[in-house]
């Protein structure tokens, strides 16, 4: 049932394409510099993947973002038709690797309240089953205890409430790691779905997932974002250059 990317369609065809800029944002903690110099611009409408190995800054991003964190310098804005404007918290949604969601609540407890406490901005809500069908939650899943979910189901209970909110700007953090291959699937038809008026940044350590998903790729390395031509990964020296990148080398 694609219910809500069609409303999105609709809303966003008429209106002038924005863009979400990062300008120059640098974070150190002590001496240790993890973002060096992070400039560039996102277009509405793509969903980013952002290439990274472990202990790269991708969450330390991220964070920045959402103002978890403070950074040293730099800054973030939204940028339409040359007017800027600040981000303001309801324009981000952070979807984390691991799922937050309250234990002691079922899908659909969690849902209700939700829904009743952001009542006043939610444009043409729908039903409770009607947004647990969009994210194919099982009937006989709705209606038990989350604590008791799958991390998958968890998972698009985390997703279907940033859905809902309708952010300007998504930001995944790796969030299909742990999935098994049909959920993961699944997720990745929905996000696609939702890339219409918004700006998604999907980070991942896994290049195949970011050709599959992803309309553009950036490389974070060494503090910096780098675009990467998707064309250039059929040459074998430049994506062993990428792959070389990309090798572990402990936690962020």
């Amino acid at each position: 049932m694609n219910i809500l990317p069609q409303e999105q369609e609709a809303a966003g065809s008429l209106k002038p394409k924005t863009e979400f800029v990062i300008s120059h944002l640098a974070k150190s903690y002590g001496k240790k510099q993890v973002l060096t110099d992070v400039d560039f611009t996102f277009e509405e409408g793509k969903i980013y993947g952002l290439l990274g190995r472990n202990g790269s800054g991708k969450t330390t991003l991220f964070n920045c973002l959402n103002s978890d964190i403070d950074f040293n310098s730099g800054s973030f804005f939204f940028r339409t038709e040359g007017k800027t404007e600040n981000v303001k918290s309801d324009d981000i949604g952070y979807v984390l690797s691991t799922p937050t969601v309250p234990d002691f609540m079922t899908g659909r407890e969690f849902l209700r309240f939700y829904l009743d406490i952001h009542k006043d901005k939610i444009e043409n809500p729908k039903t409770i089953n009607e947004y647990l069908d969009f994210m194919m939650i099982p009937q006989d899943t709705r209606d038990r205890l989350m604590k008791d979910y799958s991390h998958g189901t968890r998972n698009k209970m985390q997703m279907l409430i940033n859905i809902i909110g309708r952010p300007r700007l998504m930001l995944l953090d790796e969030p299909l790691t742990s999935l098994d291959v049909v959920v993961a699937e699944e997720m990745k038809d929905i996000l696609r779905d939702q890339k219409d008026g918004r700006v998604i940044i999907f980070s991942t350590h896994l290049l195949d997932i970011a050709l599959d998903l992803c309309d553009e790729i950036v490389l974070l390395n060494h503090g910096r974002l780098e675009p990467i031509d998707k064309l250039n990964l059929d040459n074998e020296d430049f994506k062993e250059k990428i792959i070389e990148a990309l090798r572990d080398a402990g936690d962020e």
